[in-house]
């Protein structure tokens, strides 16, 4: 059996930045990345529009045995890239050691909080 636990590449076919909501709590989108492996993770993110060509974000490192949650309305300062509200898209997370995705959303717009999350979709290469 392998040590090496998750997949190179995730697809994330259902993502979209609701519009901020509650400002005490914001509504947001999260990409969590988990790195159980015993070497840093070196992670590229690819954006997918439906009316505009894919934008590719700054490398991030996620060191050994360690997670991130990289917060889409923060896209700018962690990842290079300027995401947009009420616009949907996809996500393609790339990395050169094996990782595992989970992708959220919270949405605070309503009097009822909505969250949902789900895992990416790993791809075997």
């Amino acid at each position: 059996m392998s040590n090496e636990i998750g997949e190179y590449i995730w697809l994330i076919p259902d993502a979209y930045l609701p519009p901020y909501g509650d400002p005490e709590l914001p509504s947001h989108e999260s990409t969590c990345i988990l790195n159980v492996n015993k070497k840093s993770a070196r992670v590229k993110f690819t954006f997918y529009f439906e009316d505009q060509d894919p934008i590719e974000s700054n490398e991030l490192e996620i060191p050994p045995e360690r997670t991130l949650h990289v917060r889409l309305d923060k896209a700018k300062e962690l990842l290079g890239v300027e995401l947009r509200t009420n616009v949907p898209f996809a996500i393609k997370v790339e990395s050169d050691t094996r990782i595992v995705v989970q992708h959220s959303r919270m949405d605070t717009r309503q009097s009822n909080l909505a969250y949902m999350t789900s895992m990416g979709y790993p791809v075997k290469i």
